[in-house]
């Protein structure tokens, strides 16, 4: 049974953890991301492995190719195809969360700060449910996309090897947010939102 968001002020069971309002996301990032933790670790190697299966990639199709059609489809991999996924991947990250009960889901962006997020009003995700929301889009546009590089012909291998590497660094933030989760493993932390005032609550379990 789902626990609601009146329960978690219950300060003999769940205690506070954090706030963070969507203003400060990008500073939340940016010093998690320099962490040094397992999952830090983990999403820079996977940056660094992507970026060397797009050389690789490169390298194994190296031949004579026009060099407009060398810029073409890296301007696809680097720009036009990332810009694509956005509602893609956001979807994705709305569907375990409809699948697990939340109903008031909101896409919002933040282009000050470059962001893009979902958010499920007032509706409380535990830690499963958390990390499921936040890995999905990685997980299917990964292997998707190291598919399509390896089984399509030509530069369309370089335009998705190098789509792959871009992607993986789009997902900074659900990582970041992961790192939350992955310092606290030993605590069951539980997070919901308020989206009207764009800020979000995690609290642990007592």
């Amino acid at each position: 049974m789902a626990i609601s968001v009146e329960e978690l002020e219950d300060h003999e069971k769940y205690r506070q953890i954090l706030s963070l309002s969507y203003d400060d996301l990008i500073t939340f990032i940016f010093d998690n991301l320099k962490s040094g933790s397992g999952m830090i670790v983990f999403f820079w190697s996977s940056c660094i492995v992507c970026l060397g299966f797009a050389f690789m990639i490169r390298w194994n199709i190296a031949g004579y190719f026009p060099f407009k059609n060398i810029l073409l489809h890296s301007f696809l991999g680097l720009i036009v195809l990332p810009v694509i996924c956005i509602p893609i991947h956001e979807f994705l990250h709305i569907i375990p969360y409809y699948l697990s009960g939340a109903r008031n889901i909101r896409v919002g962006m933040d282009l000050q700060q470059y962001l893009f997020y979902v958010t499920a009003h007032r509706y409380v995700a535990g830690p499963v449910q958390f990390i499921i929301v936040a890995l999905i889009p990685f997980l299917i546009f990964s292997v998707t996309l190291f598919m399509l590089a390896m089984f399509l012909p030509g530069l369309w291998k370089w335009t998705f090897s190098i789509f792959l590497f871009v992607h993986t660094t789009m997902c900074a933030g659900d990582f970041a947010l992961l790192n939350l989760y992955y310092v606290n493993r030993k605590k069951k932390i539980y997070t919901w939102d308020d989206a009207d005032k764009k800020i979000a609550y995690f609290y642990e379990k007592i």
